[in-house]
């Protein structure tokens, strides 16, 4: 298979989970940073990961021309009703930087939990994906879970997001964990696996317009 997907996000750490895992099937991701226009990001209006991962992919198709790869993705915790969910970007609703907003939403989360006991924090990342081409068509879509506990406090340097927070079965946090351990571990490379599946008994388009 030879073709080129654009990853419709500008979340370095993602690109680089999506590109370990297509790359090898001899799909080509490209960032957002690739484009020469600056897409302006859709309003995320849906009420599931997977309806939002959609609007995402045939956004970006269709204002870029090119076959787009967009995933939703979040975490659920079942103490908050499965919050923040697809709100979990921005579930404390402040920071000016990605490092920032993360801190914020990692405190807001522990916070929450601070009377919650240990059995009762259990909790998953969930990602969804699709891939749209240009004319709003839904080529794929895929779903993986990632479970765990949440901790009382951050560990690990890995990762972003909510991973110093998810404790896994092994006692290690998603933060904890190597790259290519992550990579066959987590929601996205589940999520990942189940795509790559599905596009080797699926005709791709070979190219792309030229942003």
């Amino acid at each position: 298979m030879q073709t080129t997907l654009l990853i419709a996000t500008s979340n370095p750490h993602k690109v680089d989970e999506i590109r370990a895992v297509l790359g090898p099937l001899g799909i080509t991701c490209e960032s957002l940073a690739s484009l020469v226009q600056t897409i302006a990001e859709p309003e995320e209006t849906e009420t599931t990961f997977e309806a939002n991962a959609l609007l995402k992919a045939r956004w970006y198709a269709q204002q870029s021309g090119r076959v787009a790869l967009a995933d939703d993705s979040g975490l659920e915790v079942d103490a908050l009703d499965g919050a923040p969910g697809i709100y979990s970007a921005r579930y404390a609703g402040v920071g000016e930087t990605r490092q920032a907003r993360d801190e914020a939403n990692n405190s807001k989360l522990l916070t929450a939990l601070a009377a919650v006991a240990d059995a009762q924090r259990t909790a998953r990342f969930v990602c969804a994906l699709s891939i749209a081409t240009p004319d709003g068509a839904e080529l794929a879509s895929a779903r993986g879970t990632f479970e765990g506990v949440i901790g009382h406090a951050a560990r690990g340097t890995h990762g972003f997001g909510y991973d110093p927070l998810l404790v896994l079965e092994d006692g290690r946090t998603s933060a904890e964990l190597s790259s290519d351990e992550k990579n066959a571990r987590s929601h996205r490379g589940a999520a990942l696996r189940a795509l790559a599946q599905t596009l080797s008994t699926t005709r791709m388009p070979d190219s792309i317009a030229p942003a």
